[in-house]
């Protein structure tokens, strides 16, 4: 093992992650280093040299492996993956099933996934300062109108129904 969790814990998002601590001295990292926050062992490798350090976060089902590096501010989550050489530090945050390896390196912002050759990347505006970006058949609606207006259909059958009782 190169690594523990400790007994150093936070809540975060509702998840209790856990602080790291190196149990032995590999690549960059030397014995006894505190390390970041993961939520699980299965979060960070025991294999390679990969590392999560500073207050950067990894927790889901995400996986850090390889060489990679996470540290700052990062936060790795869902079914995320960063392996190889990569590096994920500062703000950045890698989410949903993105992917993340090679030598890329992510300071800021946010990492969705991945475009596969030619496949179209779809756009819906959200209002005059984002846009929803997308691959795929999706399906944008109010999910509360729809209610209402599933509510507001059966509530007038009900009193057509009772109408045609009291007659």
């Amino acid at each position: 093992m190169k690594y523990k969790l400790t007994k150093k814990s936070k809540v975060e998002f509702g998840i209790k992650l856990f602080q790291i601590e190196a149990t032995a001295s590999f690549g960059i990292v030397s014995k006894g280093e505190m390390g970041g926050w993961v939520e699980k062992e299965n979060n960070l490798s025991q294999n390679g040299n990969a590392w999560v350090s500073g207050d950067a976060q990894v927790y889901g089902d995400a996986q850090v492996s390889g060489n990679a590096q996470v540290y700052g501010d990062a936060q790795v989550y869902d079914d995320a993956q960063v392996y190889g050489n990569a590096q994920v530090y500062g703000d950045a945050q890698v989410s949903g099933n993105a992917q993340v390896y090679g030598k890329l390196k992510l300071l800021a912002g946010y990492f969705f996934g991945i475009r596969y050759q030619k496949e179209e990347i779809k756009f819906i505006k959200v209002d005059d300062d984002y846009e929803l970006i997308y691959k795929g058949e999706a399906k944008f609606g109010d999910d509360e109108s729809e209610k209402k207006n599933e509510l507001l259909k059966k509530a007038e059958e009900l009193l057509a129904e009772a109408e045609s009782r009291s007659q």
